[in-house]
């Protein structure tokens, strides 16, 4: 069964170059922040990172040296088991409660869990729905 909780994702943006993530992930371990989740890519010159951390003010606060402008915003983080059918599961449920998922990404591990972090056209009713 998939357990959904409120999240808030950081992003950003930066001139691409190589090093970028290096140098990302250098201030945050600085500040003895975890990063829980993360998407970055690179789209034409431009780099973009999403993450969610185990403290936005901390995180906010070392990006901040990095003279980046960090924007937060809500989502929902899911944990569910990391077996064949789970997302399947999470996403006909959000269909189903006529739900669009504006975007999402996740990862799998060894472990018996996955986390998922998803924005929706109804984060609340989301969590409600993935929940029940």
């Amino acid at each position: 069964m998939a357990k959904a909780i409120k999240a808030k994702l950081l992003s950003f943006d930066m001139k691409d170059r190589p090093g970028l993530l290096s140098e990302v992930t250098t201030a945050l371990a600085g500040a003895k922040v975890n990063i829980t989740a993360i998407c970055a890519y690179a789209w034409d010159d431009t780099a973009y990172f999403d993450m969610t951390t185990g403290s936005n003010a901390k995180a906010k606060k070392a990006l901040s040296a990095l003279k980046l402008k960090v924007d937060e915003e809500d989502v929902i983080a899911v944990e569910m088991a990391n077996r064949v059918g789970e997302l399947q599961k999470v996403a006909k449920g959000l269909v189903e409660g006529g739900i669009n998922i504006t975007y999402m990404y996740a990862t799998t591990s060894t472990g018996r869990t996955s986390t998922a972090i998803f924005s929706t056209s109804d984060n609340s009713k989301a969590l409600r729905l993935i929940n029940k």
